[in-house]
């Protein structure tokens, strides 16, 4: 079986320097930034006021790649760590550095489409033209990226912490101000109608834009302490924490703002505080700038350890592997990610770069699945600590193909 290369010990490498409560709070950080405060209006406005059961079909679907995944990163902690998956697995480099590449592109096109709803936040608080500030936030979050590792998720970290603050704020001001919505819960359900289900699932493919992210701590867990205990528990309390918020904030959310003006907006949850405070409104504001920008900065970090990755397993250009001496970072891969998603953020519509994002990431957890499947079937007993029994990927596979497949209708 193909086994991931460890770096030379001669030359500048990652450093294993992430906890698991930072691993976690990495992960919240690029899920719960990338869907909740971006992309509840455009769910909305193909399930409306059954946004809720969108996002719990697309947490479902999910789940079960998420445990494939915990597996897996047990197995192989090195970056780019799907295409070391699918090297394994498959035992194709072409189909590996293919899976690399996609893992790359996921990274960069979603850090686009935050880009977009960290600009319009931004663009409220301050009154600044978007393209300016678009540009402001490349040059900003990729000179944070390059500073090193460590202080770069630290500083994910408390932008994680201020992001759950604020859904936390938005859930006490939606039911403080209209308690009255508890009882009507029940119109969260849809009824069994072809064309409602129809919605929801348009608005599922939406709403698994909101969990992508949690892939992403398999590429840095070539810099995670004890990443064979670690990466598992971080994945899995990622995607727990990160449903729960989910189904409590959009439930609310579409029981208070009206669809319409709620599928209009770029930045979604402002309109929960319209009748607000000026310093009540202003603060939610910030919380929800900081929150899209650590989205961003997480999906960079990411993107940049995949290319990386592949470059160390001599799928990219060696130019793209080199490590800064002194921050112990990729530089070149770095500085090429935030150009090409400042590019992408000028000129692609969020929705677009939404759907694109959910798509390429339900290609690469299919094969991902499958790659798992292969290692098992060919396996009796492994040596890891942590397995899930060969339903899961096999379930995983085929929620994921199911989903993608009713994207193309």
């Amino acid at each position: 079986m193909s086994t991931p290369q460890t770096p030379n010990s001669t030359e500048p490498h990652l450093s294993r320097r992430l906890t698991l409560p930072l691993l976690i709070l990495y992960g919240l950080g690029v899920t719960v930034g990338a869907g909740i405060y971006v992309l509840v209006g455009t769910t909305a406005a193909h399930a409306g006021t059954y946004a809720p059961v969108a996002f719990l079909a697309a947490a479902i679907v999910v789940s079960f790649t998420g445990f494939s995944y915990a597996e897996l990163s047990a197995r192989f902690p090195v970056s780019a760590g799907e295409a070391a998956y699918v090297d394994a697995g498959l035992r194709s480099k072409r189909i590996a550095l293919l899976v690399g590449l996609l893992v790359a592109s996921v990274g960069i096109i979603s850090s686009s489409a935050i880009m977009v709803g960290a600009s319009a936040y931004l663009q409220d608080l301050t009154s600044v033209d978007s393209r300016i500030l678009t540009f402001l936030i490349a040059f900003v979050l990729g000179g944070v990226a390059i500073l090193g590792v460590l202080e770069s998720v630290t500083m994910a970290a408390v932008f994680t912490v201020l992001e759950i603050i604020g859904l936390l704020l938005v859930l006490m001001y939606g039911l403080g101000g209209n308690p009255e919505i508890l009882l009507q819960l029940d119109r969260l359900v849809p009824p069994l109608e072809g064309q409602v289900w129809l919605g929801i699932g348009a608005a599922s493919l939406l709403a698994f834009f909101a969990f992508v992210g949690f892939e992403d701590l398999a590429n840095i867990a070539e810099e995670a302490i004890n990443p064979d205990r670690n990466m598992p528990r971080a994945i899995i309390w990622t995607l727990v924490l990160a449903t729960l918020l989910y189904l409590a904030v959009v439930s609310v959310v579409v029981l208070i703002v009206p669809i319409d003006a709620l599928s209009q907006s770029a930045a979604p949850l402002n309109l929960m505080f319209t009748d607000a405070s000026p310093a009540l409104r202003g603060g939610f504001n910030l919380i929800a700038s900081v929150a899209t920008l650590n989205g961003v900065l997480i999906q960079m970090i990411m993107s940049s350890r995949v290319i990386y990755g592949l470059s160390k397993q001599n799928q990219l250009p060696a130019q793209l592997g080199y490590i800064h001496p002194q921050t112990k970072t990729p530089l070149v891969a770095t500085i090429l990610v935030a150009a090409i998603v400042l590019a992408l953020s000028l000129f692609v519509a969020i929705e677009r770069l939404a759907e694109l994002t959910s798509q390429v990431a339900l290609a690469i957890f299919a094969i991902v699945n499958l790659s798992l499947i292969f290692l098992k079937r060919r396996e009796q007993r492994t040596a890891i600590g942590f397995q899930v029994p060969i339903f899961v990927p096999v379930t995983g596979l085929v929620t994921c193909v199911a989903l993608f497949s009713f994207g193309l209708i």
